[in-house]
């Protein structure tokens, strides 16, 4: 685990600990220390005093409180990705081969390999290929399909993909941080469908039919809340994971309809969530207990994709039309710089490498990869790629457990 500066960590902790429990009321947890030791008084020799009782040493108190059952444990509360550091990779992620997964909207996925940046491999998976999605316990990879309604899982020990599962409408999946559910976001039913993520038998629905273009999402620290984006509303819905209910719906200050609120990302903090507005062209930033937008971050047109950096100080921001690329301060959001891409460029979606060296994103209006150094912005690869290259997966990730997307981890 990295520690963060002691400043930093302080602030952090009172700021989750106040905003991280958004569907509870009350409960803000236990703040008893750990217990004392008795020891005998006075000048009593061992032979006449009675001799102490063994002490019991108190539970711990939650670093944050009333989590999700079942869900792994936040060890940081400074910074909700301490567990995704380049040592952090688990069991799982440690066998699979180092690979990028590219969905294409005409249908295949491609891989490419990340040491010499040549395609190895193409494979059909469906009708308009939208995300490559690493399951919660990162042992399979799905490719959705939202055309053909089905997911398409893959290997990612061989590579090798297997038998389509029929699933409704999977514009994008995520998991519940316990692990208990896959979630379908099924955008063209304004819905959220809940399935068994081992059987992929339907559990349940949740229809929301004010969150039209439903897409992005994001979890509180504890696990108990998501924020899903709704691109065509201009809104975000806020939602609660153990019920499975609609908390509220929040407009944008400006509510943009045609390409509006996109991708959703926690701050390390847990103190704020940042929502990318494509037409805005800027981050709307919601307090971290989901109920209001406290701030607007300008970056530029396009702004579609959030991505935290392998130490999380750093997010990268993708403004799919003006080809470049926000790097902000993770906790505050404030700019430090700007990336410009070489050249007609529309950087949409993708992930940071391992050693967290390497950004890269799919360029989904020009039909390419670009493969980018974090130490500087400069661009190390451009790769032609099939029709219209949408959510890029690197693999392996660091990380205890996935929240899909393609590759939240925490």
């Amino acid at each position: 685990m990295r520690i963060r500066n002691t400043a930093t960590a302080a602030l952090g902790v009172l700021l989750v600990v106040v905003s991280g429990c958004s569907s509870d009321d009350g409960d803000g947890g236990d703040s008893a220390s750990g217990s004392t030791h008795a020891h005998p008084s006075g000048s009593s020799t061992a032979a006449t005093s009675a001799p102490a009782a063994p002490s019991t040493p108190a539970a711990p108190t939650p670093v944050i409180a009333n989590q999700l059952p079942g869900m792994p444990p936040v060890l940081d509360a400074a910074n909700v990705y301490s567990e995704t550091g380049p040592e952090d990779l688990s069991p799982a992620a440690r066998a699979a081969r180092p690979m990028v997964y590219v969905p294409h909207n005409s249908g295949e996925v491609w891989e490419i390999d990340p040491v010499t940046f040549q395609v190895v491999a193409r494979f059909p998976a469906g009708d308009e290929v939208q995300h490559v999605v690493p399951s919660w316990d990162m042992q399979t990879l799905y490719a959705t399909d939202d055309i053909g309604n089905t997911i398409t899982p893959i290997d990612p020990v061989t590579g090798q993909n297997g038998p389509r599962i029929p699933v409704d409408d999977p514009y994008n999946m995520y998991f519940t941080p316990d692990g208990a559910a896959a979630i379908s976001v099924a955008e063209a039913r304004r819905t959220l469908v809940f399935y068994d993520p081992h059987t992929w038998v339907e559990q349940s629905r949740l229809q929301i039919p004010e969150c039209a273009g439903i897409d992005h999402a994001d979890f509180t620290p504890d696990g108990r809340t998501a924020v899903f984006s709704c691109e065509f509303a201009g809104r975000v819905a806020v939602v609660d994971v153990p019920s499975r209910t609609v908390l509220r719906l929040i407009d944008m200050p400006v509510r943009n309809t045609h390409m509006g609120p996109q991708d959703v990302k926690l701050s390390p903090d847990g103190s704020r969530f940042y929502i990318a507005d494509s037409d805005q062209g800027s981050l709307w930033v919601l307090d971290g207990a989901a109920t209001q937008v406290i701030a607007e971050i300008p970056t530029a047109h396009g702004t579609h994709g959030i991505y935290p950096s392998r130490d999380a100080t750093q997010l990268y921001v993708t403004n799919r039309h003006s080809g470049t690329i926000s790097v902000l301060e993770a906790d505050t959001g404030a700019l430090i710089t700007t990336w410009t891409i070489p050249g007609s460029a529309s950087p949409d979606m993708g992930g940071v490498t391992a050693d967290g060296t390497q950004l890269w994103l799919s360029g989904r209006y020009d039909n390419e990869v670009y493969v980018i150094s974090t130490a500087d912005g400069s661009l190390l690869a451009r790769i032609p790629t099939a029709d219209k290259p949408h959510g890029l997966c690197v693999w392996p990730q660091p990380g205890r457990y996935s929240l899909g997307h393609t590759g939240v981890t925490r």
